[in-house]
């Protein structure tokens, strides 16, 4: 029911960018997640190759691999995008990352976040307030 003040076309539009930004900021947060692997793989000790290619990006609803740092297995929630690093194959990622009394530490997981963090975080910002700046003005509904 239409009023004379705009309330309808208000609130449909409240609505609209209530439920817009989800699936572009998903494809944002997967955008960043996929660099800083990328960025994560290139900083990882090449020995074998191993750790490198055991750094995965999990997306939405999907699970993590088993073993996996930081936090081993886990389901992904429906805004929540995951990079870890190792596998069943692959236990050893965090004696890499802080090293042993055996080992020097080779840092490359959290370097590369550190170094792409306001980046990664500019791009999510932007495509949220892109979303519902869309949404608001009834632009991809």
């Amino acid at each position: 029911m239409a009023s004379k003040d705009g309330l309808g076309g208000l609130m449909s539009a409240f609505d609209r960018v209530k439920k817009a930004p989800r699936q572009q900021i998903t494809r944002a947060l997967e955008a960043s997640a996929n660099e800083l692997a990328s960025a994560q793989q290139h900083l990882a000790p090449k020995d074998t190759h191993a750790l490198a290619n055991s750094i995965t990006v999990t997306g939405p609803g999907e699970a993590t691999p088993a073993y996996s740092q930081p936090g081993g297995s886990r389901i992904a929630g429906e805004t929540e995008v995951i990079v870890t690093a190792g596998n069943a194959d692959v236990r050893y990622a965090h004696l890499v990352e802080y090293g042993t009394s055996q080992s020097e530490a080779q840092p490359f997981f959290w370097p590369a976040l550190r170094l792409l963090r306001k980046r990664l975080q500019q791009r999510i910002d932007r495509a949220g307030r892109k979303a519902v700046r869309d949404a608001w003005n009834g632009k991809n509904v």
